[in-house]
């Protein structure tokens, strides 16, 4: 059983997403979600983690006609709630004036992991392509640019993860790095039935004998290939065992305010021993971080 406070992370997730409150006259406001038939494991998921907190009706068959489709209708499972002090309480939260605005208090409070996968499962897009994480999108047309903005600082201030805004005003997240941190945050409330937005394993590309490095000016080598070679040995303590996992939670907690890329950087050319070839494309496979940025973790020890 979750608690009441975890409630308000799923709630504020789902309100994030494909949640919504009506509100009719001087009725008090209902809240409700609707997701494709295709998701109805999402949807009873949702149900059942509300319900306890909610007044929730079970989820409820759609069929509607739609002449743009190409099997002509579309099928949806819907759920809507009672009325509840709850409910009511929301919706001053999340609708003053009667129209959606984002609650930035509210947010700040409870805009957390949780949170954040509920919000990716309903309105995520992880894009992969060739085996590949391209970019994760979370679809928040419908909010204002100011809203999208504060958006992108609030993400970047908690959690590190430094979204852009497209053409669309969408929030996306290109950087690999980035894209498996914030797949490693949700993680533990990914449900099942959402595996399509989760990481598929990534293939492990060899790493070249001769290569290309790229550091802060500050890091003076005056034998780069000797010198890096020396250093790459602290990678081994990052391998927990002998399968070639790593431990991430370390990684990702040591990386995600690890320099700015913004400084100063020196090229250099030099060969990578063969032991070491393999270790970097194992944890370059694993977290999406590049060689140079290992390398550079690795002087910084």
């Amino acid at each position: 059983m979750y608690e009441e406070n975890e409630f308000f992370h799923f709630i504020c997730g789902k309100l994030l997403g494909d949640g919504s409150m009506t509100k009719q006259g001087s009725r008090k406001a209902r809240f409700q979600f609707m997701h494709t038939a295709d998701d109805f494991e999402w949807t009873n998921h949702c149900y059942e983690l509300l319900k306890p907190f909610l007044p929730l009706n079970p989820p409820v068959y759609k069929k509607v006609n739609d002449s743009r489709l190409k099997k002509g209708y579309s099928e949806s499972f819907f759920v809507q709630s009672r009325t509840s002090p709850v409910i009511s309480e929301l919706y001053e939260h999340w609708y003053p004036n009667e129209k959606k605005k984002l609650p930035l208090n509210f947010l700040e409070h409870y805009l957390n992991e949780q949170a954040l996968a509920w919000w990716y499962q309903d309105d995520g897009h992880l894009k992969i392509v060739n085996n590949v994480a391209q970019k994760i999108i979370l679809s928040t047309e419908s909010f204002s640019e100011e809203e999208n903005t504060w958006l992108l600082h609030y993400l970047f201030r908690k959690f590190h993860l430094r979204f852009l805004r497209d053409g669309q005003n969408r929030l996306i997240l290109y950087d690999q790095f980035q894209i498996i941190y914030f797949l490693h945050l949700i993680s533990p409330w990914l449900h099942e039935s959402m595996n399509r937005k989760a990481m598929a394993a990534q293939p492990i590309k060899a790493i070249a004998k001769r290569t290309s490095i790229y550091l802060p000016e500050e890091i003076k080598l005056n034998n780069p290939t000797y010198e890096i070679n020396e250093q790459l040995h602290k990678l081994n303590t990052l391998l927990i065992d002998e399968t070639g996992s790593i431990c991430k939670d370390f990684i990702f907690d040591t990386f995600k305010t690890f320099r700015s890329t913004e400084q100063p950087m020196k090229s250099y050319q030099i060969i990578i021993q063969e032991n070491h070839r393999y270790t970097l494309a194992t944890i370059r496979q694993q977290t999406g971080l590049t060689v140079s940025k290992l390398v550079e973790y690795c002087f910084s020890e």
